[in-house]
């Protein structure tokens, strides 16, 4: 995907998750200096009506902005910027009917620094080209305002320079968010591309260990039971039909260990790890591979997922199961509950993680078990 259409919640859903906290201090923030402002300017207020429903649209916008940052309706969508922009620029023009005729200062005029608050904001949720756009489209709309109150202001300076100052706020704060946007991305990017060439040198340190470990399984097999069958047989007078049920038995088993090397995959691999090095018991039940089908993105979704839920104070037992209803695929994770188990708070956090890389997730929590239910379309 383009950088330029990349936001922080993306490349890092995790952080996009961790910066939902802020949106809702800064949303309740810009909703204290409209009010502030608003009855700083009170003596100019010739509409309380529309003043009242200036600050009503403040409230709305930062509402609309907390919400749609909360880890239960990830991903934010452009949309919902373009929303909390509408409300903030609504606000804005509210506050300039109210005091329409009688604005003799624009300083202390909210529009400007809440629209900006409230992009900066969002920023971990939008694109850095989003982000700009919002902010030169609601000074626009400021800009006219100000036109609207020129011939009132009893401040001597030309127009431009009034519509300069008055837009700086706006300006600066939404050139500030798409900065920090790109900068996040650029160095997420720059950070998993690191990260990434380390788990590709461990995956393969991985995958020959597994190779290893079903050789030594084949050869297991071999010596302990097929050499010693075989030579029995050669030195045997006859062949039984219980040295025939013998073979079969024992060329299944060879069958079933070559089956497990040449059919394992990365789940099979993250599953070998967390019982090596947790002692948890994970049972992958994949027929078709459809694991193989989830992106980058997702499958480090699911490893997280599963990582976090090894632990030995979370889950005694996990079972992954994996079934292919096209176009769609399911993943379903049962555990039996540990010392400590998970609550339903912490799985959120993750169930937000998956719906950020275009998984539907479910999570359920009882008195015995952890279930979570993640659903993916096939490409």
């Amino acid at each position: 995907m383009s950088r330029m259409r990349l936001t922080q919640q993306e490349a890092d859903p995790i952080g996009g998750i961790t910066a939902a906290p802020i949106v809702a201090i800064a949303a309740i923030f810009a909703f204290a200096v409209s009010i502030g402002l608003t009855v700083a300017h009170w003596h100019e207020v010739g509409s309380p009506l529309a003043a009242v429903l200036g600050i009503v649209l403040v409230g709305g916008a930062g509402l609309v902005a907390a919400t749609s940052a909360a880890p239960s309706h990830a991903p934010f969508t452009v949309d919902r910027l373009w929303l909390v922009v509408a409300l903030a620029v609504g606000a804005a023009i509210a506050e300039y009917v109210s005091t329409i005729g009688a604005n003799r200062y624009l300083y202390d005029d909210f529009g400007s620094i809440v629209i900006g608050m409230l992009i900066l904001a969002v920023a971990p949720y939008c694109t850095w080209v989003s982000l700009l756009l919002a902010g030169v489209l609601a000074a626009g709309v400021l800009s006219i305002l100000v036109v609207g109150s020129a011939a009132t202001t009893m401040t001597p300076a030309p127009i431009g320079t009034l519509i300069a100052v008055n837009s700086a706020a706006v300006l600066a704060l939404s050139a500030a968010a798409a900065g920090y946007s790109y900068a996040i991305v650029d160095e997420t990017l720059a950070w998993q591309r690191e990260a990434n060439r380390a788990a590709l040198q461990r995956d393969a340190e991985l995958r020959a260990g597994i190779a290893r470990s079903v050789q030594q399984s084949q050869v297991s097999v071999l010596g302990r039971e097929v050499l010693p069958f075989l030579a029995g047989v050669m030195t045997a007078d006859r062949i039984s039909v219980a040295d025939a049920d013998r073979a079969r038995e024992l060329a299944e088993a060879l069958r079933r260990a070559l089956k497990a090397g040449i059919e394992s995959t990365w789940l099979d691999d993250l599953a070998a790890t967390v019982r090596m090095s947790r002692g948890i018991p994970v049972v992958i039940h994949d027929p078709t591979g459809g694991a193989a089908d989830l992106a980058d993105d997702q499958r480090s979704a699911l490893t997280a997922l599963v990582s976090w839920l090894g632990e030995a104070s979370r889950s005694a037992a996990i079972r992954v199961d994996v079934a292919s209803e096209p176009p769609r695929r399911r993943i379903g994770i049962v555990t039996e509950h540990g010392a400590s188990p998970p609550s339903r708070r912490e799985l959120d956090r993750f169930a937000a993680v998956a719906r950020a890389v275009s998984m539907g997730a479910e999570v359920d929590v009882t008195s015995e078990n952890v279930s979570v239910e993640l659903t993916h379309v096939a490409d």
